[in-house]
C-alpha cells in the first residue's frame, strides 16, 4: 500500500529524530514535526522519549503555543494540575480564542472529578473549533463519568454526525444503549447509521449482538454474514456467527464458523469445546469426545470442558467413565464446586451413597447453595440414617430457602423421625400452608410418618379448610 506524502514526512520525522539521539547532533525541526514526535511517543507510551522531544522542541522553539500545550497535556499526564493550570492561565492571556485551551482546562477539571466544569469548559471549546467530533466525544466521556448515559448518548451521536468513521464513539453509543436497556432503539439507530455507511463491519457486529441479545437469531445471523463478508478476518463476528447458527440448530455450519476463528487465531477452548457440543447434537459422538478433549488439552482449568467430557459419559449411561474423568478434574481444581456436585450425583446414580454424600456436603461449602443441592444431600443424609444431621443441614438451607415447601416437609417428616412432636407438627403446618397439593412428598419420603394418625388429622384439617 502507497503511503501518502504526509505519513511518509511523518515516519521521516520520527526516523530523523531517532537518529539524532543516537548521534547526539542537534537537528532542527519546525514546531508541528516536533508536536507530531511528542504526540506519537505518548500514544505509544514512550513518556521518557516525549519529554525528550519536548524539551529540544522548546529549546528550538520557546515561543511555540502549540508546543506549550502539549506540555500543558504532559503535566495532566503526570498529574503536575497546578503547574499545567498555570501554563494555560498563561497561554489564555496571550491566544483566548484557542479551543485546545478550554479542552486542556476540561481535562484539568475531569481530573478533579469536576465534571460539569469540564463539560462547561468543552462547550467553549465547541464554539471555536472546527474538530467538532472530537469535542463531542470528549463531552460524551464526561458525561459517562457523571452516569448521565442519555446526554452522553447525545454526545456520542453528534460525534458520529460529524465523523461516521469514528468507531470509539460507535462503540460508546450501543454502550450508552445498552446500558439504559435500549436495544431495540440501538438496533433502529445503527440501522439508520448502516444506511449511510453500509460497509461499517463495526455496526454490522452490533447490529447482530443485540439482536442475538434478543433471541432474534435469524436477524443476528443476518447481521453477522455481513460483517464477515466486509471483513474475512473479523474473528469475533465469525464467533458470534457461530453461536447464531447454534441456537438456530445448524450445526454443521456452526462448526463451520467456530472452525474459522480458529483459522484466524490460536484455536481457543471455548472454540473447541462448541465444536463439540455441535457434533453431539448432530449424534457424531466420537467428534465430539475427541473435541471435548482438545478443549481440556488446551486449558486444562477451564471446568466447562470436564464438565462436558463428565455429562457426556453420563448421557450415556457410562458412570464408571464419568467418575474417571470428574476425578481428573478434581485433581486438577478440587476447590470447584461444579466438580463436587457431578462426583455427589454420579457416585448416588452408582449406589455409592458415602462418596455422594461427601460431594454434595463439599459443593455447598465450596459455595453451591443451589436448593437441589441441599435436597439431594439432606436426602442422602436420611438414607443414611442421619436424621441429626440432616435436619440440621435443613435448617442451615432456611437461611437462604426460607419459603421452601420442599425443607419443610422434609423438616417435619425428620423431626417426627426424631420423635420430636411438637416440632414435626410446626413444619408440618408451614409445608402444608405453602403447598398442600404437594403433600404427598411426605408419604413418598417419610412413609412411617404419613399413617401416623395425628398427621393425617393434620392434613385432613387443612383439606378440609
Amino acid at each position: 500500500m502507497q503511503l501518502s506524502n504526509e505519513e511518509e514526512d511523518y515516519n521521516l520525522s520520527l526516523s530523523k529524530f531517532e537518529s539524532m539521539l543516537k548521534t547526539n547532533k542537534v537537528l532542527f525541526f519546525d514546531s508541528e514535526e516536533f508536536e507530531d514526535i511528542i504526540l506519537h511517543y505518548l500514544d505509544t507510551g514512550k513518556a521518557s522519549l516525549a519529554k525528550k522531544a519536548l524539551k529540544l522542541a522548546l529549546e528550538q522553539h520557546p515561543k511555540s503555543t502549540g508546543l506549550k500545550l502539549v506540555q500543558v497535556e504532559m503535566l495532566i499526564y503526570d498529574d503536575k494540575l497546578d503547574i499545567a493550570e498555570r501554563l494555560l492561565n498563561e497561554l489564555f492571556a496571550l491566544e483566548p480564542n484557542n479551543e485546545e485551551i478550554y479542552i486542556q482546562r476540561a481535562n484539568i477539571f475531569s481530573k478533579r472529578d469536576n465534571h460539569e466544569k469540564a463539560v462547561d469548559q468543552l462547550n467553549i471549546a465547541l464554539k471555536l473549533t472546527e474538530d467538532y467530533a472530537d469535542v463531542y466525544n470528549l463531552i460524551g466521556m464526561e458525561y459517562l463519568f457523571m452516569d448521565n448515559l442519555e446526554l452522553a448518548k447525545a454526545n456520542f451521536i453528534k460525534c458520529l454526525e460529524e465523523d461516521p468513521e469514528d468507531q470509539a464513539a460507535l462503540y460508546n453509543v450501543v454502550y450508552c444503549f445498552e446500558f439504559l436497556d435500549q436495544n431495540e432503539a440501538a438496533i433502529e439507530y445503527l440501522n439508520k447509521y448502516i444506511d449511510g455507511n453500509p460497509y461499517s463491519e463495526i455496526a454490522w457486529h452490533q447490529v447482530g449482538r443485540l439482536n442475538y441479545s434478543l433471541k432474534n437469531y435469524e436477524e443476528a445471523l443476518r447481521a453477522f454474514d455481513y460483517a464477515t463478508l466486509i471483513d474475512d478476518e473479523f474473528l469475533g463476528a465469525f464467533m458470534e456467527k457461530a453461536k447464531s447458527l447454534e441456537r438456530l440448530k445448524r450445526y454443521d455450519e456452526a462448526i463451520e464458523s467456530y472452525t474459522r476463528t480458529i483459522e484466524l487465531d490460536d484455536a481457543t477452548p471455548f472454540a473447541m469445546l462448541r465444536i463439540g457440543k455441535c457434533y453431539e447434537k448432530l449424534g457424531k459422538n466420537v467428534l465430539a469426545l475427541k473435541y471435548y478433549h482438545k478443549t481440556v488439552h488446551e486449558d486444562p482449568l477451564l471446568d466447562k470442558g470436564w464438565i462436558a467430557i463428565t455429562d457426556f459419559y453420563v448421557r450415556q449411561k457410562n458412570h464408571q467413565k464419568a467418575l474417571f474423568y470428574v476425578n481428573k478434574a478434581i485433581a486438577i481444581d478440587n476447590q470447584n464446586r461444579l466438580y463436587w456436585k457431578r462426583y455427589a450425583s454420579i457416585n448416588k446414580e452408582m449406589n455409592f451413597f458415602e462418596e455422594a454424600e461427601f460431594g454434595y456436603r463439599k459443593a455447598v461449602e465450596l459455595g453451591d447453595f443451589q436448593l437441589d443441592t441441599w435436597l439431594f444431600w439432606v436426602d442422602i443424609l436420611q438414607f443414611l440414617g442421619e436424621f441429626e444431621s440432616a435436619t440440621q443441614t435443613l435448617l442451615q438451607a432456611t437461611e437462604y430457602f426460607p419459603e421452601s415447601y420442599e425443607i419443610e416437609y422434609r423438616l417435619a417428616g425428620l423431626y417426627f423421625m426424631l420423635i420430636d412432636d411438637k416440632k414435626g407438627k410446626f413444619h408440618l403446618s408451614n409445608a402444608l400452608r405453602l403447598s398442600l397439593k404437594n403433600q404427598t412428598l411426605l408419604k413418598e419420603l417419610f412413609p412411617v410418618v404419613w399413617e401416623r394418625r395425628m398427621v393425617q388429622n393434620m392434613i385432613n384439617k387443612y383439606n378440609k379448610g
